[in-house]
């Protein structure tokens, strides 16, 4: 039976993955932290710029599940995504990449050359990741993590602000929590059969991913905690109170391997911080207390 033209609009929709569009945020990092939230353009750049990478991360969010389609049909979950299923029709999803992918370079390189150039680097890290790299252990968790590092910068690029390479730093070992947090998920969940549905499991076992994730825990603590104490930061900002934030990273850290660890979570981040009630209000305090901070 003929799937219907609504039909596929919403499964196509649904393979962007919008819910994933919160990593995106990350874009607006720049224009808060360089205190131009009170710049009314500046605020509209920044809105332009999480529009463009909401663009081109759908097209390779699209494009990854076109490559790990085989693999997606043997996953417990995986296996009732659109094109797994086989619901969404294959011509649909590789005409919907192409078009974001087209229209998302276009109006990144009409913001700005530089802006441009970091989301074309976004783009072939991701196809590349999806082509060959994430079969390379630890190289595989690097290229996600550079997709969050590559948005942090994005967002000061294109408002042309230098961004903190103590942001930089703490925005890489955090995607990197996340990124392992997310492999131990996929190898506790699979169990025996993890290495069936993605060939790099094979490399990981649990022992040696809670090694990387504790030290990738503890680093993005000191990395955070040096960042709000650094000279260059607290005359940047003219103030020391940024040093009061630090609970609210270490709960949230906290609270995240308590959820991979012990409720087996960890395989969707953008989920947990949209429904775990304690999470997501840790998340909306550290954004508070950090504009009344910069702001106030």
């Amino acid at each position: 039976m003929e799937v219907r033209t609504g039909t596929q609009a919403k499964l196509l929709l649904e393979t962007m993955r919008p819910a994933q569009w919160i990593k995106n945020l990350l874009l607006f990092a720049g224009v808060v932290f360089a205190q131009k939230l009170d710049q009314p353009a500046l605020v509209v750049t920044a809105v332009a710029g999480f529009c463009v990478f909401c663009a081109l991360s759908s097209a390779v969010y699209i494009v990854n599940d076109l490559a790990d389609n085989e693999q997606d049909r043997r996953h417990p979950l995986k296996r009732h995504r659109p094109l797994a299923s086989g619901a969404l029709r294959q011509g649909n999803a590789v005409a919907a990449a192409i078009v974001l992918g087209i229209i998302g370079l276009a109006a990144a390189f009409l913001l700005s050359e530089v802006f441009g150039l970091v989301a074309l680097t976004y783009v072939l890290i991701s196809v590349a990741y999806s082509a060959s790299l994430k079969r390379v252990v630890i190289l595989d968790a690097f290229c996600v993590a550079s997709g969050f590092v590559l948005r942090a910068l994005g967002g000061a690029v294109v408002i042309n602000v230098e961004i903190s390479e103590w942001l930089l730093v703490c925005t890489i070992l955090l995607a990197l929590f996340l990124a392992l947090s997310k492999r131990r998920h996929e190898l506790v969940l699979l169990g025996p059969e993890a290495s069936a549905h993605r060939d790099i499991l094979a490399q990981y076992t649990p022992r040696l991913l809670d090694q990387m994730i504790a030290v990738v825990t503890s680093s993005t603590v000191m990395a955070y905690c040096l960042y709000t104490m650094w000279p260059d930061t607290v005359a940047k900002f003219g103030t020391r109170r940024l040093i009061y934030t630090i609970p609210f990273v270490l709960f949230g850290i906290f609270r995240y391997l308590y959820l991979v660890h012990h409720r087996g979570e960890g395989g969707r981040p953008e989920r947990l911080l949209l429904t775990d009630t304690p999470l997501v209000i840790d998340v909306v305090c550290w954004i508070v207390t950090v504009l009344i901070i910069l702001y106030a």
